[in-house]
Parts: structure tokens; C-alpha cells; sequence
């Protein structure tokens, strides 16, 4: 059998893998890197990249009926789903390869297949066997569904960009950001969704007002969304697919989308057979070096299961890299990681939930919250509106959690979120001049608190 050396192999091409081989060949190891799909992992093929794409398609949709209001009569806008995947499919072409030239310019060698750990150091890939001081393992995750009676006609948010038919009548099962994403964007483009939630709202974990806002302007938007309820099975009917709920009632689709979830993609690596024991939803546990307990064997992004963004997949990357090719001062804060949703309206959010702030400050802790329409509905005819809210301690009058649902909420969240790592305070927000007529505005010129 050949053999080869590394100083770094990594295991899985998606964001955090690509960011740990080009940092750590930049700064002059030996890296190889294995992949046997396609480049960028599930953000930039089946994940971020095509559903925000997706998710300006949608949004024309809507903008087109909007346009009146303002004068402009656009006729009848015709919607070609085949033109809509063929110029996604391109440009994710186009990605793949710059993350190709981005490995290759760095100095890292790319080999296509999928790789096997066959020792400590060892990995086995092609009939070769490559040692390296360092292994890292970054495959990511694979969606998740619920095991019930013909769950195979279920597709996963893998399968959905590729659809060959439009869907007349899509449901979606789930409640979290990829369901919530994929009953939005195929609302707007024409589709008559249903979307079932087992509990009482969308969006576990995020602020309660932000949840109770995002599940009613989803159903202002058309989505049949049915909380409490679940699907007991799936059928082939006379005309499509039907589900049929705990309760017995039937729901006729001809696409069911399985939004429950990701979990490690970590099968079949090898790892249990070097002494890492597996958590039960498959997560590789690391230290906060992103260690395992094997020596010189380490994992990052959403393979270990702390929090599936890929901007903390790259984090992540940069933390380990600069510990093992750099200085190691790098620390990476899992406490204010912004995070926004694609639906339409938009969400996002930084910091703490208003119950995670009561819990940790008890009293203290001051609401500062608005609802309105947003000055381009005021012509447009739309029934939108938008939520801003500031969770703040007042014992420090630091600003703890700032939340938002409207339009460009990721684009506004996100310089926010500069503040809020900083520390800002509330009499900051009030000092800070808003620009007008904006809705991020609203941030800085929130006085009164909510009862």
C-alpha cells in the first residue's frame, strides 16, 4: 500500500474543513484534504447559499403585486421553476469551483473520495494510507426525519432545490429555521403549504414574542400552519401523496419535506473503533480545543454538535488552526453568535432570549419592544408588519438580547451584533443618532419599557 505524510488531514470539504486546510497550508504545513461530493459542503450545495437564493426568487413574487401601490402595473408575472434551478445550479458550479482554486492557491492537496480513519494518525483513502501529525474531522451533518409509515416518500431539504415538478401542494413537518425557511420560500412562489408543528410554536429557542410574531405573519402569508399536531403516516393516493395525522385527519401533498433536524454526520469514519465514544445523536464530544480524546485527532462544526451555523464552523476552524500552526491566543464566543432566518418576513436575533434573561438577572431585567407596519407597506397594500425588541439588565443597563422580524432583519442583526459584543449599553442605544426613515431606527429609539 502507498503512504503518504501530512502535517494536517482533514476529513470533509464543507466551510470549516476548507477554512482549516487553506489557513493552516497558508501558514506552511503539509495539508491534505478529502471530499467525495461536491465542494462547500451543505452550505454552499444544499444549504445557505441556493435557499437564500431561493428566498429572493420568492420575495419577487411578492414585490411584483407590491409594485402597485407605487404605479407600476408589472401584468402577470409567470414563474418558470426550470429557469429558477438552472441559473442556482450554475452559480453553486461557479462556487465550487473558486473553493477548488482557493484550496489548490493555498497549497493544499485536494483528494476526491471519502476517507477512513484506520488508526491514530492514520487514514485510508483510495488504497493509500496517509499519516499526519494532526486529523481533522469535519464531515457536518445529514438531515434527520421521524420514522413512521412510509417516511421513505418524505423528501429531505437536500432534495428540495432539485424538484423535477413544481409542487401544487407541499408539507412541510417541522418547526425549526429550515422549515420555517422552505414553507415561506415555496409559499411565495406559488405553492399551497401546510406546515405541521408538534408543539405550540415555530422556532424552539428562540424569543417567545419572536415566535408567537413569525408563526402569525406566516400564516398571514397563506401557510396552513397547524401547531400541536404530527404526522402519523404517508401514503401514495390517487393523486399524489396523502398524510394522515395523529388525530386521523388526511392531508393531501404532492411533496413532504422532513424539516426535523440535522445530526452528525459522523457514520462509518472509524471513530468508535479508536476509542471515541459517540454521543447518542452521533456527535463527536471535543474539549475546548476541539481535541478528542484521541491524540492529534480533532473535529469542529456540526459534526460535534454545539451549534450548526456555518459561520461557526469557520470560527471554529480558525481557533484550532491557530493552535496548531499559530500562536494559540484565538477564542472563539459561543455566547453572542448572531443567527438570522429566512423566511418572509425575515428573523434574526444576538444575544439573550427575554427568558434566558430572566432567568440569569431574575427582576432586573427591562423589555423594550415595538410592532408596527413598515413605511414601504404603507403604499404597497401588503399586511406586513414588523417586531423589534431589546432585552436589557437594568442593573447594568447592558443591552443582553436584541431580536427582530421584518425585512433585511439579517442585514440590520448583524451590525447590532458588533454593539452587543462590545457590551453596549441601553443609555448607548438611546445616545446613538437613528437614520431616517429607516426601521433599524427603531433600535435607538426605543424609550419605554413594556409592562
Amino acid at each position: 500500500m502507498d503512504e503518504t505524510s501530512w502535517d494536517l488531514f482533514v476529513i470533509g470539504a464543507g466551510s470549516g474543513g476548507v477554512r482549516a486546510a487553506r489557513m493552516a497550508a497558508q501558514r506552511g504545513a503539509r495539508v491534505a484534504i478529502a471530499e467525495p461530493g461536491a465542494l462547500g459542503g451543505t452550505c454552499v450545495n444544499v444549504g445557505c447559499i441556493p435557499k437564500k437564493l431561493y428566498s429572493f426568487a420568492a420575495g419577487y413574487g411578492a414585490a411584483f403585486e407590491q409594485s402597485r401601490g407605487y404605479g407600476w402595473d408589472p401584468g402577470a408575472p409567470v414563474f418558470d421553476w426550470a429557469a429558477l434551478k438552472a441559473n442556482r445550479a450554475r452559480e453553486i458550479a461557479r462556487l465550487n469551483g473558486i473553493y477548488e482554486q482557493l484550496l489548490r492557491s493555498a497549497g493544499a492537496t485536494l483528494l476526491r473520495g471519502r476517507a477512513q480513519l484506520v488508526g491514530p494518525g492514520q487514514v485510508e483513502l483510495g488504497g493509500v494510507r496517509h499519516h499526519a501529525r494532526h486529523v481533522l474531522v469535519a464531515t457536518g451533518a445529514r438531515p434527520a426525519g421521524p420514522r413512521i409509515p412510509g417516511h421513505e416518500l418524505a423528501l429531505s431539504s437536500d432534495a428540495m432545490f432539485d424538484l423535477p415538478v413544481f409542487p401544487r401542494r407541499l408539507v412541510v413537518v417541522g418547526a425549526g429555521y429550515i422549515a420555517c425557511e422552505f414553507a415561506s420560500i415555496f409559499r411565495g412562489l406559488g405553492a399551497r403549504v401546510t406546515q405541521l408543528v408538534r408543539g405550540d410554536e415555530v422556532l424552539r429557542g428562540f424569543d417567545h414574542d419572536l415566535r408567537r410574531f413569525l408563526g402569525a405573519e406566516l400564516r398571514r402569508q397563506g401557510v396552513d400552519l397547524r401547531t400541536g399536531c404530527a404526522p402519523a403516516a404517508i401514503e401514495r393516493g390517487t393523486d399524489g401523496l396523502v398524510v394522515t395525522l395523529a388525530d386521523g385527519t388526511r392531508v393531501p401533498a404532492d411533496v413532504v419535506l422532513f424539516a426535523t433536524g440535522r445530526v452528525p454526520n459522523s457514520a462509518g469514519l472509524g471513530l468508535e473503533a479508536l476509542g471515541v465514544a459517540l454521543r447518542a445523536n452521533g456527535a463527536i464530544p471535543v474539549d475546548e480545543h476541539f481535541q478528542t480524546v484521541v491524540p492529534g485527532l480533532h473535529a469542529l462544526g456540526d459534526v460535534i454538535g454545539r451549534v450548526q451555523l456555518t459561520p461557526v464552523a469557520i470560527a471554529e476552524a480558525m481557533v484550532l488552526v491557530d493552535r496548531l500552526f499559530g500562536r494559540g491566543g484565538r477564542r472563539l464566543d459561543y455566547t453572542q453568535i448572531p443567527t438570522a432566518v429566512f423566511t418572509h418576513p425575515s428573523v434574526a436575533s444576538v444575544g439573550l432570549t427575554e427568558a434566558q434573561a430572566r432567568e440569569r438577572h431574575g427582576d432586573s431585567v427591562r423589555i423594550y419592544r415595538s410592532e408596527f407596519r413598515p413605511l414601504r407597506h404603507t403604499l404597497s397594500g401588503d399586511g406586513e408588519r414588523t417586531l423589534v425588541k431589546l432585552v436589557v439588565d437594568g442593573a447594568s443597563d447592558r443591552v443582553l438580547g436584541l431580536h427582530m422580524v421584518g425585512e433585511e432583519a439579517g442585514e440590520i442583526v448583524q451590525g447590532f451584533a458588533v454593539a452587543l459584543t462590545a457590551g453596549a449599553t441601553k443609555a448607548q442605544f438611546d445616545a446613538t443618532v437613528g437614520i431616517h426613515p429607516t426601521v433599524a431606527e427603531e433600535f435607538v429609539t426605543l424609550r419605554e419599557p413594556v409592562a
